[in-house]
């Protein structure tokens, strides 16, 4: 099981650092989606699916983001949660320097195949979250490039966890109904 504080210290983190920052296109503070990220990485726990390192899954879940979308350091998250939860972080962070979101997004998939299978299946948690109704501005071929990214995900690093590979897969067949 994972431990209380190491969760309220990553939890406070990232609380900190994610202050007055949005879900974009909506007045919900962005604690909210890191939240429900971890709530599906602590469901998977729940049911006993074979996580070695479920301290390493719920840090990385709660900070995912930390280095992508805030000031935040790879050195500053080395030095408060270790190597392991930082390289993690760091794999799930998009280079921005890559020209396309696409090979964004598959360059952070190679690096995050390099992490503990903990480290996958985050990603799995933020594409799960992540398949909520489309924001109102985004047209049909936008949705459709979206539900095809979930697929390369799920193809990837589906096999890291089945609870979550099928709560994917669950997610990806429902989000058609966006498309009408």
């Amino acid at each position: 099981m994972w431990d209380q504080d190491t969760y309220l210290k990553a939890w406070n983190f990232a609380s900190v650092i994610h202050r007055g920052q949005t879900i974009p296109g909506k007045d919900i503070p962005y604690l909210n989606h890191l939240g429900l990220v971890t709530m599906e990485a602590t469901a998977a726990i729940a049911r006993n699916q074979n996580i070695r390192n479920p301290n390493l899954l719920i840090q990385c879940a709660l900070l995912h983001d930390s280095i992508e979308d805030t000031a935040t350091t790879y050195t500053e998250i080395k030095s408060e949660f270790g190597l392991d939860v930082a390289a993690g972080v760091l794999a799930l962070s998009k280079n921005k320097k890559l020209p396309t979101k696409q090979e964004q997004m598959l360059d952070s998939l190679t690096r995050i195949k390099q992490q503990p299978q903990e480290v996958w299946m985050v990603k799995l948690c933020d594409r799960i979250t992540n398949l909520q109704p489309p924001p109102e501005h985004w047209h049909k071929e936008k949705i459709l490039q979206y539900r095809d990214e979930a697929h390369v995900i799920l193809e990837q690093l589906g096999k890291a966890n089945q609870f979550l590979s099928a709560r994917l897969k669950k997610k990806i067949d429902n989000y058609i109904q966006y498309l009408k």
